[in-house]
């Protein structure tokens, strides 16, 4: 909620032009919108710094039609993810700005450009299986004004590619590491860089990586310090986190 509207709000009551019970109403679609499927958290921005994000799995076309509607009506940029190709072109009907990546399965829809950090996040997979996680947590970062520096497989199995990336990597405000299999990479980084490192597990691996339960483990375990985790394929997670750290 911006606090210019707030203040009008306010000034409104105090002057008599807006009866309290109206104030409060306003005061209240301002807070969240009640669109029926959802309560939409509109007062997130200003509580938090970012918008409240659409996570499209298990939503219907139109349930997340109706969220967009809504949410278009305030200033806000919008990020959506695990959206399917045709989920978004249905959302082009009703939004023709919105942008699909279909490699991180999110759309984006810019209604506001933001001050891009001057430092940048190094994102890291281990392997080219890891991008659509790795991506989500790029478009996450970027549509939030953070600056992404991409460096893609450069996992243990030839380890000399990723030491002929330090340079890029240590230059990072924070390192993104994506990693399936074993999950052994965020641990190598995280002995080499002197920044934070987010550790995102994903599912890829044969069955005895028990769809990325193995790398999660591997990581918490980590002995190297400076590392934390989120949840198997969270690419989301780890974009936000690492946005609000670059950004400090």
């Amino acid at each position: 909620m911006d606090t210019d509207v707030l203040r009008d709000i306010l000034e409104k009551v105090k002057e008599g032009r807006v009866a309290v019970d109206e104030g409060m109403a306003l005061l209240k679609s301002h807070f969240y919108l009640d669109v029926g499927c959802a309560k939409i958290d509109t007062h997130r921005e200003w509580r938090v710094g970012y918008p409240e994000v659409i996570f499209c799995s298990g939503k219907t076309v139109e349930q997340v039609k109706a969220i967009v509607k809504a949410m278009l009506e305030r200033e806000a940029n919008i990020l959506a993810t695990r959206a399917s190709e045709d989920l978004f072109e249905e959302i082009r009907k009703i939004c023709p700005a919105a942008v699909y990546s279909s490699l991180a399965r999110a759309f984006t829809i810019k209604r506001k450009a933001l001050e891009v950090s001057s430092g940048y996040i190094a994102l890291v997979t281990a392997g080219t299986s890891d991008l659509p996680v790795a991506e989500e947590a790029a478009v996450t970062a970027e549509l939030f004004g953070n600056r992404v520096e991409r460096i893609v497989d450069v996992g243990v199995a030839g380890i000399h590619r990723l030491f002929y990336n330090l340079e890029a990597i240590r230059g990072a405000r924070v390192v993104i590491v994506v990693a399936g299999m074993e999950g052994a990479l965020p641990s190598v980084v995280g002995g080499l860089v002197d920044k934070p490192v987010i550790a995102v597990p994903t599912s890829v691996g044969y069955g005895a990586s028990f769809n990325g339960l193995s790398a999660l483990l591997a990581m918490l375990n980590s002995c190297a310090s400076g590392v934390c985790v989120v949840n198997i394929d969270n690419g989301y997670g780890a974009g936000y986190l690492a946005g609000m750290i670059n950004r400090l």
